[in-house]
């Protein structure tokens, strides 16, 4: 599938408008370099119908058509040809995932916003933007220890350096409380992903089947789901 495709797909999905069962929810993912969070997002939320946001998607499609290799660090060090090349590839996929997000924003859709947590001001401005928008807004935390990070980092196709992890899963730890804080304890999830649990990845997909399925809270949501429900009656 090509960039141009994904980005068409985007578009088709926003005609689900006030019927999409996941309207005006957007949850936000937490967790370092190594941590799991695909893994686990795509254990909790799949079928829910959210739809990402996320850079690194359209960015390693990138990479991959154009025949560079995942490994940034090599290329910085060893390709500072390709590297450069790479760098501008990372800016075009931002590009994309802005593009998308305004998309499904539009649409009121439901979103997650995958990152790692590391910048806390970032991920309080993009709730505060969502929630003025009318979204109900909710974190899920991945947790792990740093040494299963750093081991899980350096089996990825597409690693970082030890430094970047390491100082990366210290501020997501620095702000795990704060996040906490944000969000609210009822919309806060944290994942133990030191070990694999399929019980308890069981147990937070049915805990995020629930916050989806439960009617929105914002009143700004409520206000433009009646109008969009009037204007379908006159119609």
């Amino acid at each position: 599938m090509k960039l141009l495709d994904i980005l068409r797909g985007t578009d088709s999905k926003l005609n689900e408008g006030v019927y999409d069962p996941s309207i005006f929810k957007a949850f936000f993912l937490a967790g370092g370099p190594g941590s799991g969070k695909s893994f686990v997002s795509g254990k909790v939320t799949g079928g829910h119908g959210l739809r990402f946001i996320n850079s690194d998607t359209f960015f390693e499609k990138l990479l991959r058509d154009a025949g560079l290799s995942m490994d940034l660090e090599y290329l910085k060090h060893e390709v500072p040809d390709d590297y450069e090349k790479a760098m501008r590839h990372r800016e075009d996929a931002k590009q994309s995932m802005y593009r998308t997000e305004a998309n499904f924003l539009e649409g009121r859709l439901g979103v997650i916003y995958d990152g790692t947590g590391d910048d806390y001001e970032k991920i309080k401005g993009l709730r505060e933007k969502c929630e003025n928008m009318g979204y109900d807004t909710y974190m899920i935390f991945v947790n792990t220890s740093l040494d299963i990070a750093l081991g899980r980092n350096a089996a990825r196709e597409r690693s970082v350096a030890v430094d970047i992890v390491t100082d990366s899963w210290q501020k997501v730890q620095n702000n795990m409380g704060k996040f906490q804080n944000l969000f609210g304890k009822s919309n806060f999830i944290i994942v133990d992903n030191n070990v694999f649990n399929e019980n308890l990845l069981s147990k937070v997909w049915k805990q995020i089947m629930g916050m989806v399925r439960t009617p929105v809270k914002n009143p700004i949501a409520k206000d433009w789901i009646r109008t969009q429900l009037q204007m379908r009656k006159r119609n």
